[in-house]
């Protein structure tokens, strides 16, 4: 392997990881200290308890200056960098000793999808991004508006670069157009396995964010950018198989969904308002999910309903997928995926039922409309997901005590540093972080 990457050109190796804040970070080790029995490299157990304003351990995390993990390369999520020459990169898990480490991400997503397997059930997933294209001086590179082309013609070659870098790496673009507010643009991916999907999230931020620089621009996955623009989602679509057969349609039911897929469907549902504070775990998030900005507000679902919190999409045979809208890229690809399918599972193994589908704006129901459908409005800060999250017993019980720990008290020290700051001093802060 080592001859192989020195061909290619690489003279250091990026072990990746994702924390509780949903920084992406890496230690790079040179290719001369990849030989046989390489066991990737240290990081502090603190990392874990970092929030995303600065480098300081959260209080009451269960983590601090004692202890350290091994990053321990996936060597099947390697690439080559194309928009970072001599650089290549793989994702990282968290070991400690010869096991998988309580606070490891990835590690909490394979252990949803061994669930589901019990179940002879499996996942397929994507994540769809939208993001900012931002001047240096964190101005909106363009003031088009959703689908001009002009926007294209502008960005002609950053996204024709951002496309050949992302094949390169083995993810597959599908379609673009620039989205309503100014600078913004979504690109979206063919889906993959769940951990693959969640995988590709990683690439897919890294790879934009590395290519924007060669062409002086800032790509943000800050969620909310402008007071009154659009915001930025990242919705979390997701479909479940067995025996190579997509299991959640069926025609003959009037719903079009299957029985495996209602009881999926309402176990998020149900658990939608604590599960916010994973999907969308930042102050700045919840300036994005307000009625009538198609961010999924309320806790329904429905076909082809853009208000709705899960947009359902039909096929041939019934329903083919489903996508969470209230999800964005602050969050943990990881967290946020295994948690939709903890959720679901709950959902599955309880029998719930699934509330009548929603086929107009929610925040046009009468109140009284909205209690006999089991419509609710979501939490409307961070603050109120995480107490949603400290009293939901089936989210906290598949996040582990020792993980929930650690993430809450990171959640909770960046919504008390962060509940009054402005959006401008937020973008100052954040627009490269995410």
């Amino acid at each position: 392997m080592i001859q192989d990457l020195k061909r290619a050109g690489v003279q250091y190796l990026r072990i990746l990881w994702c924390d509780n804040a949903n920084i992406i970070r890496a230690k790079a080790a040179h290719v001369n200290m990849l030989r046989d029995g390489f066991e990737g490299v240290g990081i502090s157990a603190a990392q874990q308890a970092l929030p995303v304003m600065y480098d300081s351990v959260a209080q009451d995390s269960g983590l601090g200056p004692v202890g350290e993990i091994r990053l321990v390369p996936d060597w099947s999520t390697l690439k080559i960098l194309p928009y970072a020459p001599g650089h290549a990169q793989v994702l990282g898990n968290m070991m400690l000793g010869e096991n998988s480490w309580v606070h490891c991400p990835r590690d909490f997503l394979r252990t949803q999808i061994g669930r589901l397997v019990k179940h002879k059930l499996t996942v397929k997933a994507a994540f769809e991004n939208e993001f900012f294209l931002l001047k240096e001086n964190y101005e909106p590179a363009d003031k088009t508006v959703f689908a001009m082309t002009s926007s294209m013609n502008q960005y002609r070659e950053f996204f024709l670069d951002f496309t050949q870098s992302l094949e390169a790496q083995g993810l597959q673009p599908e379609y673009y157009y620039s989205e309503a507010g100014p600078g913004q643009q979504e690109l979206s991916i063919r889906y993959s396995d769940a951990l693959g999907a969640a995988d590709n999230q990683i690439i897919f931020r890294e790879t934009a964010r590395g290519v924007a620089q060669k062409y002086n621009l800032v790509v943000s996955f800050l969620p909310k950018i402008i007071e009154n623009a659009a915001g930025s989602g990242c919705h979390i679509n997701l479909s479940l198989w067995q025996d190579e057969h997509n299991v959640l349609g069926d025609v003959s039911h009037a719903t079009g969904i299957s029985e495996t897929g209602r009881y999926f469907i309402a176990g998020i549902l149900h658990h939608l308002p604590a599960l916010t504070a994973l999907t969308i775990p930042t102050r700045n998030s919840f300036r994005r999910i307000r009625p009538h900005f198609w961010a999924g507000a309320f806790t329904a679902w429905g076909y082809e309903n853009r208000e709705a919190a899960i947009r359902v999409t039909r096929g041939k045979t019934g329903c083919s997928r489903f996508e969470l809208k209230t999800a964005d890229a602050s969050a943990n690809p990881y967290l946020a995926l295994g948690a939709m399918l903890a959720a679901g599972l709950d959902g599955l193994e309880n029998k719930l039922s699934l509330p009548d589908e929603v086929s107009t704006d929610p925040a046009l129901l009468s109140e009284a409309d909205r209690k006999a459908n089991h419509v609710h409005v979501l939490p409307a800060s961070l603050g109120e997901a995480l107490e949603h999250l400290q009293k939901n017993q089936v989210l906290l019980d598949a996040l582990g005590a020792v993980r929930a720990k650690a993430y809450i008290a990171v959640k909770k020290m960046e919504w008390e540093a962060l509940k009054d700051i402005r959006l401008e001093d937020e973008v100052k802060m954040l627009a490269q972080r995410y």
